[in-house]
């Protein structure tokens, strides 16, 4: 009896020790996806948002997510789950409120899952198509990259990491080679820190749009599980990753708007808007013909890179909802090397069936699924960084922690930050979401039913299911340090 418990208990545990702090940086840094956020978010910055002072949002933008990084840190040290901010949510704002946190995040997740299989799709049928001429649909394409990242994910989240972290070094080393040839053909242009650059244009959106480039940090905490010494390995992995995505989306920003002009870095911008090509543009001018090649190749890779990460992060929040009876149990079977099994058969099934339906429907994957999806993922992860800020300061003050710094003024303004930005994309979700569609701008609604949702479940599993109810807590004091 005893031997078939453990196996049981080995059947759904992910694999400890699997991941240090460059493991972990890798995960999150490509889902971030350096090169895609360069392509397609800084060009929108500076087109909708403040012009030639979007380097600044991207700053500003890391300051605030660095506050907040000060109190994510204190819990992390108290707190080592595989459920993320739902965890957080759970241990700050009690039961019902991580109940709300994992549906927005299971709902946010995925959905970004099925918005990378459009993306990828789309640029690799247009990329292939105009380097080979072979035209293949983009829904093969986007088909054959989730099986692979599937296939990936399966042989464990150690080997993900490594392949990730070299698709991340050959993204982030040309970002660094366009950034070099900037700075000795053209230098770089310290007026896009004037306050004439910075307040030009709009800056609100700016901010809205640079934040953007900064999801998937937060998924640090989702593989704690799995981290070598996750009481130093998941802080240290945070501040890191905070740091490289500011410093490598501000330089390329600032490399960007100064080979444009810093004054005319909006209007060119906002000419390139329709094809989305400043980027390459400005790549065949500062790097030639090649080397422009090898970017949108690696453009490929960049957005391979950032649907595996997904997938794992996915996977990982319908494995600990699963684990806690949230959803059906079976959902936390692990293989024996401790990747999710059903959860990962779920969440790529589930991406690619979305996919498929909207293909079927001959929905344009750019003009349709991928605002869609994309759009409503950024907006639950904001959200759901939201509730963990808050979440974070309550708890503290609960405790009635003495570190007033790192447990309350720190996240407290990050909070105060996040919520801002929050606010900002629901109030401006049609430019989050690239869509005047009805039907899209209506998307935010679905974090209301979330919200009903999670009451409504956690009233009746508090009066039907009380062992669950209760369990919701007793699953994180398992694996609480105290």
């Amino acid at each position: 009896m005893a031997d078939q418990t453990t196996a049981s208990a080995e059947r759904t545990a992910l694999r400890p020790g699997a991941l240090g702090v460059a493991g972990i940086v890798f995960l999150v840094l490509a889902a971030v996806a350096p090169l895609t956020g360069i392509v397609v978010v800084a060009s929108l910055a500076i087109a909708l948002g403040n012009g030639g002072g979007t380097p600044v949002s991207f700053f500003l933008v890391a300051g605030i997510l660095l506050l907040f990084a000060v109190g994510y840190a204190q819990m992390s040290k108290q707190l080592v789950n595989a459920g993320g901010f739902y965890a957080f949510v759970v241990k700050g704002l009690g039961r019902t409120g991580g109940l709300i946190a994992g549906l927005i995040a299971t709902l946010g997740y995925n959905f970004f899952v099925v918005g990378t299989i459009g993306t990828s799709g789309f640029f690799m049928q247009t990329i292939i198509r105009d380097l080979t001429g072979l035209d293949v649909h983009w829904l093969a394409w986007g088909l054959a990259s989730i099986i692979v990242c599937f296939v990936l994910a399966r042989i464990g989240v150690d080997f993900s990491s490594k392949v990730l972290g070299v698709c991340l070094v050959l993204e982030t080393l040309m970002l660094v080679v366009f950034d070099v040839s900037v700075l000795v053909q053209t230098g770089f242009d310290a007026a896009a820190f004037s306050p004439e650059r910075v307040f030009s244009g709009s800056l609100p959106i700016g901010l809205l749009l640079a934040a953007t480039g900064f999801l998937g940090f937060e998924a640090t905490a989702l593989f704690s599980e799995e981290a070598k010494q996750p009481l130093r390995t998941i802080p240290r992995a945070t501040y890191t990753a905070i740091i490289a995505i500011g410093v490598i989306l501000g330089v390329t920003t600032w490399a960007v708007v100064s080979a444009t002009g810093v004054a005319r870095a909006q209007a060119t911008a906002v000419e390139h808007l329709p094809t989305g090509d400043l980027i390459f543009t400005l790549s065949q001018q500062y790097l030639g013909g090649p080397l422009t090649v090898m970017m949108m190749i690696l453009l490929l890779v960049s957005l391979f890179a950032a649907m595996l990460a997904f997938h794992n992060s996915a996977s990982r929040y319908l494995y600990s909802l699963g684990r806690a009876r949230i959803l059906p149990a079976v959902l936390a079977r692990t293989r024996t090397n401790g990747a999710p099994q059903i959860a990962g058969v779920v969440q790529a099934s589930f991406a690619a069936i979305v996919a498929v339906i909207f293909a079927i429907a001959g929905a344009d994957p750019i003009v349709t699924l991928v605002p869609a999806m994309l759009g409503f993922g950024t907006l639950s992860v904001l959200i759901l960084q939201g509730l963990a800020a808050i979440s974070i300061v309550v708890h503290f003050r609960r405790q009635r922690d003495q570190r007033w710094w790192s447990t309350f003024v720190a996240p407290g303004i990050g909070f105060v930050g996040i919520a801002a930005i929050s606010g900002l994309a629901i109030v401006n979700f049609d430019i989050v979401a690239g869509s005047q569609e009805l039907a899209i701008r209506l998307m935010p609604l679905l974090l209301v039913l979330a919200v009903i949702s999670g009451i409504a479940y956690g009233a009746y599993l508090r009066r039907a299911r009380p062992e669950v109810y209760d369990g919701l807590a007793t699953d994180l004091e398992r694996f609480s340090t105290r």
